[in-house]
């Protein structure tokens, strides 16, 4: 019987649906295990191979965690809602919602001709209002809440009015905006619309004023990673740095909180790291800095103080409010045109960039230490949103303050003693400090931190500010609130109606509030977003429903919200909603996410880290405070899988011709490069009447071939269309099979690393099923399989195999799995083992990374149920025993032989064997035994002189 793999796979794709072999229920009889990949985004493009990499790394570990014994979830969905079918839509007309279902579909097909174990009874779809239901209502009940820092959780912001209506604002320790302070008489004269102005500075879900990546040419807001070199990266539009007002959500109020997650959770140290360089937690203390000639004054952030007496400028960021205030009439046109320059980078972008440039205001600060006066400069290496928006430079000890001093031609002063400065700034972790106050200079204050130690300094420092009511000692991240708007139709809709320009909620039992139809996708003529086309979005208060615009009054019926949510919100809490995907009632019944607690595994990209891993976490931190989430961290481990890249074809032209010449034959011609596709190239090797159909240009081409074949040359490159490498798993599939795709795709190398896909050795994995096959079947289609014991050869080789890939699938080192999978095949099939005793227990083995096959061999053996509901064999130690054991033979050192002894042979034994060897002789002969060293196992080492 001979392996058809297109017969087979159909045929348990179709059994698999037909039983509903991957669908999942609680069971409390059961542990559970939660395997969980990132969301993919429908494409048009659909999957390449590139793609299926971390789902097919997942879904073996969930079919080996079921092989064990879990109650196994492995959902999968769609992060329906993106730019990519909005902009189609803008260009062609067609609504975003048909794109969207074509791509889905596309993908679904593709996704299941690979056989994963999806359970696709819990598909959930961002796009859909039974699911967007749960994303308005968690951004509610942000709305309807503020974040207490002392009891360290989201509290109800009735709470907080209560609060105020009583004793104002003293005493209160919560995360806000800025520092207010009022009375509970103040507060209780103040309006409705004054009394919602203030609580907008405490609620987690805010409209707030701040800087925005905006696009024009595509009307809306983007994240930082949607602007690559100060494009978008969709369209390569520019993008601007814009004061918008947006809805934001307060993840800075969870800073620590996210910073403290990350002990309990099973994440690579790189990973944490990348995530609490984000956060950037750092300690200090925020200083008033008065401006000369001025009754302003401005704070700054510094976590070392104790550096005061070195500051020489000051800098602003280009977008703090401080700007247009110590700006004078002199600068205003320099520091002006400085400002539109600045526009156009991301703050991502500045951080990253080191060159420098600044403009210089025309004001002056005076320090509060030493009395001197001190320029203020503007530059974009200072962030509005870290700290302050201003810094004290002191360039002696900053990287870039003294880049920027040596550019700028201002002073350095150094702060430690024996400091060379000369030729860069100086990292004073360590060293006694000098400079403050300068020798031969009038203190302006009595603080002296001259002779004392950097970590003296530091704390001498802050006790004198807080003392002084010079500032104040504080705890700074880096970490900023999320923007929370995009300008844009195919998003969420906001459950936000607007009453006297302030935003309200509608009530929760509206919800979901469902996506209008609008005539056009574009911004209207007003600037206004693509909701504005929209002719019935109003909300009528009384009878709870969206009604004709038209009926607006402003009384009952008021304007709705035309922003719509960014992409990370659809995926933020999407691992809740697959635990109880059908329910109407909740996000998700208590119970169920009692069962389920939270992702045990979860895969994805790298790229990640700092948006979707961050946003997720505060997310699932709020519902935990809510008492929605058992859990507090929503992905106990991560395992990032690296990327597939591109293996680049090319053929060489030769200059001015249509004549294409071989790789090994180019350097004899003038030849220009081209990439060719790599669907019609096998090991390197053109198909030469492929290439002349591919493009009309080639219908002539002509060809000097070595050896009769044209080879082309190869490079590494990104998969990408342009460059003709990518590769349609469709493809795949359809000439080896899915179990050969699944199997190459792990056998490239480690999951977590980046590797280019290279066909070339596909045929080896496709061998390697056929000969496992082999042990089934005979060439003439006869059934080999006996019930004969198995000896113990054939059982050692079965669990040397056991032993290999358990360990081996527990560390995710599948690519050597595949590799112990071959050199068993090949042990069976030289002892001619068709014992069904072997073959049970290897198709339970193989069964994770090669369902298919292994499904119709379980079933060959006359198994019953599914190989998927099987019991993961265990290694027995005994079987893995060596009866004798191979000893090196060394003289002086060197080896020389080897010998073969039981494995309990005593060494005495071994000694007596080797020596009267003949093989020793020649090496003893003429000389004296000084000593005998036997290394149990290992070696026979002899001493001669």
């Amino acid at each position: 019987m001979e392996y058809n793999f297109r017969e087979i796979e159909k045929k348990w794709q179709k059994r698999w649906v037909e039983n509903k072999t991957y669908q999942v229920t609680e069971d409390e009889t059961k542990k559970k295990f939660y395997v969980l990949n990132m969301f993919p985004y429908p494409s048009g493009a659909g999957l390449h191979v590139g793609h299926p990499l971390g789902y097919i790394a997942s879904d073996i570990y969930a079919r080996y965690k079921r092989l064990q014994g879990f109650n196994v979830l492995n959902p999968m969905g769609y992060d329906a809602y993106g730019l990519p079918a909005e902009q189609y839509a803008i260009q062609t007309g067609q609504h975003p919602a048909i794109t969207t279902v074509n791509n889905i579909n596309r993908y679904r097909e593709q996704l299941d001709k690979i056989g994963f174990s999806f359970d696709w009874n819990r598909e959930i779809r961002t796009c859909e209002p039974e699911y967007y239901h749960w994303t308005q209502w968690a951004f509610l009940k942000m709305f309807n809440s503020y974040y207490c820092n002392d009891k360290k959780q989201a509290r109800p912001i009735q709470e907080l009015i209560e609060t105020f209506s009583q004793t104002g604002t003293e005493g209160m320790n919560v995360a806000c905006g800025e520092e207010l302070s009022f009375t509970a008489a103040e507060w209780n004269a103040k309006s409705e619309k004054e009394q919602q102005e203030i609580l907008m500075n405490y609620r987690i879900a805010y409209l707030g004023e701040t800087m925005v990546n905006w696009c024009p040419q595509l009307g809306t807001v983007l994240a930082n990673d949607e602007v690559i070199d100060g494009v978008s990266e969709r369209g390569g539009f520019p993008v601007i740095q814009k004061k918008m007002r947006q809805w934001c959500l307060r993840v800075s109020a969870y800073a620590q909180r996210l910073l403290d997650g990350l002990d309990t959770i099973d994440w690579t140290e790189s990973l944490k790291e990348t995530q609490k360089n984000w956060i950037g937690r750092s300690e200090g203390a925020e200083i008033q800095f008065k401006v000369k000639d001025s009754d302003l004054e401005f704070t700054i952030f510094t976590t070392r103080a104790d550096t005061m007496f070195g500051v020489t400028f000051m800098v602003l960021a280009p977008e703090s409010e401080l700007v247009q205030q110590l700006t004078t009439d002199t600068q205003k046109d320099e520091v002006n045109a400085y400002l539109e320059r600045t526009k156009k980078r991301t703050e991502r972008e500045r951080i990253a960039d080191r060159s420098v440039t600044g403009v210089f205001s025309g004001s002056y600060a005076i320090n509060p230490f030493t009395g001197e006066t001190v320029p203020i400069w503007i530059s974009d290496y200072v962030l509005a949103g870290y700290g302050t928006g201003a810094i004290m430079a002191v360039p002696a000890h900053d990287s870039r303050d003294y880049a920027f001093a040596k550019h700028f031609g201002l002073e350095i002063r150094p702060l430690v003693e024996g400091c060379d400065v000369s030729e860069e700034s100086f990292d004073a972790k360590e060293g006694i400090v000098c400079n403050s106050p300068r020798e031969g200079v009038t203190p302006y204050c009595d603080l002296s931190l001259n002779g004392l130690t950097i970590k003296e300094a530091i704390a001498a420092t802050k006790k004198y500010v807080k003392e002084h009511n010079l500032g104040r000692v504080k705890v700074n991240f880096r970490l900023r609130d999320a923007i929370f708007s995009r300008q844009r139709y195919w998003g969420e809709p906001f459950p936000v109606y607007y009453k006297d320009n302030m935003p309200y909620m509608i009530d929760e039992s509206a919800l979901p509030l469902e996506l209008p139809e609008v005539a056009k996708f574009l911004p209207t003529e007003t600037g206004e977003p693509p909701l504005g086309h929209a002719t019935k979005w109003a909300w009528d208060t009384v009878n709870k429903c969206v009604v004709e615009n038209e009926k607006i009054d402003n009384t009952t019926v008021f304007p709705l919200e035309l922003n719509t949510m960014p992409g990370f919100a659809g995926s933020s809490a999407y691992y809740l909603r697959y635990m109880d995907p059908h329910n109407n009632q909740a996000l998700v019944d208590k119970k169920v996410d009692e069962y389920w607690h939270n992702v045990d595994l979860y895969v994805g990209g790298t790229e990640h880290a700092t948006g979707h891993l961050i946003y997720s976490r505060f997310w699932n931190k709020f519902l935990y405070d809510l008492g929605i989430s058992v859990a507090e961290e929503p992905f106990q481990k991560l395992v990032n899988q690296g990327m597939i890249q591109g293996r680049s074809n090319f053929v060489y032209r030769i200059k001015d011709t249509n004549t294409f010449v071989s790789l090994n034959l180019k350097d004899q011609y003038d030849t220009t490069p081209l990439h060719v596709d790599v669907n019609i190239v096998s090991n390197d090797v053109l198909d030469l009447e492929a290439f002349k159909a591919w493009r009309p240009e080639y219908a002539t081409a002509e060809f000097i071939l070595e050896d009769g074949k044209y080879i082309c040359g190869w490079a590494v490159e990104k998969m990408s269309k342009s460059m003709f490498n990518v590769v349609n798993p469709d493809m795949i599939v359809d000439k080896y099979g899915a179990d050969t795709l699944r199997m190459y795709e792990m056998f490239l190398g480690p999951v977590e690393q980046s590797k280019p896909w290279d066909t070339n050795g596909i045929d080896g994995v496709h061998r390697f099923i056929k000969k496992f096959w082999s042990l089934f079947y005979d060439r003439n289609d006869n059934y080999l399989v006996t019930d004969e014991p198995a000896i113990k050869e054939e059982l050692k080789s079965l669990h040397k195999l056991i032993k290999k890939v358990t360990g081996d699938i527990e560390q995710f080192s599948y690519n050597t799995s595949i590799s112990a999978f071959m050199i068993c095949v090949n042990e069976l099939f030289g002892m001619k083992c068709s014992k069904k005793e072997i073959l049970n227990q290897f198709i339970i083995v193989l069964a994770p990374f090669a369902p298919h096959v292994c499904e119709e061999l379980w079933e060959t053996l006359d198994n019953a149920g599914s190989v998927c509901d099987a019991k993961w064999p265990v290694c027995n130690e005994e079987y893995l025993v060596e009866d004798t054991v191979n000893y090196t033979i060394s003289f002086n050192g060197k080896a020389r032989f080897n010998m073969e002894f039981p494995a309990d042979a005593a060494s005495d034994a071994i000694q007596t064997a080797v020596l009267a060897d003949e093989r020793s002789e020649k090496w003893i002969e003429g000389k004296t035994i000084a000593k005998v060293i036997v290394v149990p196992k290992k070696i026979v080492n002899i001493v001669v002189k």
